[in-house]
């Protein structure tokens, strides 16, 4: 260095900013590994309807009669229940607009409900699919270990059934949102002149290993950002009450919950006929341009027959409900999606839009790409962070 050359100082960052790189670091460290589970888990969870699809196919699709009779939903409950050992009582049923689709029939129990793992909390879950129009079982499935169903509880709550296992996602999600926060904070270029631009919004993949990292941590986490914050965000709605109930009250504009119709069967009066074949001879009737509907026997006593009409064949936000005495078939209530409130039908919203099936096929592959690049960051983020500090330790010699 010559001999009495000022030396340029570095522009010192508020304390503030200092603070904000300091969390960032140290937190992105503490939470990296849950956002990396997520991430894959999320990616792998992404297309689980069209990898089920293809494995079961012959399972799934039938081929359908021209008159399009089926045979009496009593009837095919019974053979499900016949095909599980006639000892589970099915206690959910999905029917289909769709002619080439099975049905589908479900025994599901709850375990000891102060389980620490998955597994010990549930008895029993299981699926039958059905041909509904010669009643034949077409497959036999415990869902209780099937693949997608442990993944999703792995997303979940690590498969732990305690609280805790909630908690940890949740705050390790609060932590994230706070990280992709800070991270724009840190990227944002201070003017937006072209040699700034390209730095900031292109990854420069003909550079050195550290240099692509640096950019793929940055730049792909600028991309992302928005819906990496929509994955994070409606993931605490399940993770908080507290969380879910702003949603809802700024949503709703209201504090006050959501009515629930007091609604019952009335025992004294008895039908010939099968109460439930009328219930859902009278569901397809009113839900006759709806894509799906779920049936849920009555659970005895004074329970009713639900009957749930989805428009699409995997989303579940957009539904009606219908409530039938269970000893005549009756309808008794009925509740629109436009008799929701706003903070209703945002909280309805929530799963479809953490998949992203709300948004069909291209919202899966966001959501795919956006879990993909989210698991990404933790270990991006790690290699800037052990590639300074090894700096730090080994200075270069000035010349």
């Amino acid at each position: 260095m010559a001999p009495n050359q000022p030396i340029k100082k570095k522009p010192t960052k508020s304390k503030i900013r200092r603070i904000s790189d300091w969390l960032h670091l140290w937190l992105g460290i503490a939470s990296g590994l849950v956002v990396f589970h997520l991430g894959i888990t999320g990616c792998i969870f992404a297309f689980q309807k069209e990898i089920t699809e293809l494995i079961h196919r012959k399972e799934i699709f039938v081929e359908a009669p021209k008159n399009l009779q089926t045979v009496p939903l009593s009837v095919l409950k019974q053979t499900a229940e016949k095909a599980l050992g006639g000892q589970k009582e099915i206690n959910f049923i999905s029917t289909y607009k769709e002619a080439d689709r099975a049905w589908e029939f479900g025994a599901f129990k709850a375990g000891d409900p102060k389980a620490f793992w998955y597994f010990d909390s549930i008895d029993y879950y299981d699926l039958v699919l059905i041909n509904p129009y010669n009643g034949k079982v077409t497959l036999v499935a415990d869902h209780k270990y099937e693949f997608f169903a442990i993944i999703k509880m792995l997303h979940w709550s690590f498969l732990i059934n305690h609280p805790i296992g909630q908690q940890i996602i949740g705050w390790s999600t609060f932590i994230f949102v706070f990280l992709l926060i800070s991270g724009i904070v840190m990227w944002w270029p201070k003017n937006l002149k072209k040699s700034n631009f390209d730095k900031s919004f292109k990854v420069k993949w003909r550079a050195k290993f550290k240099r692509v990292n640096y950019d793929l941590h940055n730049v792909l986490g600028f991309y992302v950002m928005i819906i990496c914050l929509m994955l994070a965000l409606t993931g605490m709605v399940w993770s908080f009450q507290w969380f879910q109930t702003t949603v809802y009250v700024v949503a709703s504009r209201s504090i006050t919950p959501p009515v629930q119709a007091d609604v019952k069967s009335d025992s004294t009066k008895k039908i010939s006929t099968n109460p439930f074949d009328v219930a859902f001879n009278t569901a397809k009737v009113k839900f006759k341009d709806f894509d799906r509907i779920g049936m849920s026997p009555a659970a005895g006593g004074t329970a009713t027959i639900y009957a749930t009409g989805y428009h699409g064949n995997e989303t579940y936000w957009n539904f009606d409900v219908l409530q039938f005495d269970q000893y005549t078939g009756k309808l008794l209530h009925r509740k629109n999606q436009s008799d929701k409130n706003a903070g209703e039908a945002l909280i309805g919203m929530n799963y479809d839009i953490h998949v992203g099936a709300i948004l069909g096929l291209p919202g899966k592959i966001l959501a795919f790409f956006g879990s993909f690049i989210a698991a990404s960051l933790p270990i991006t983020g790690f290699i800037i962070w052990w590639g300074k500090k090894k700096k730090k330790k080994n200075p270069a010699v000035a010349d």
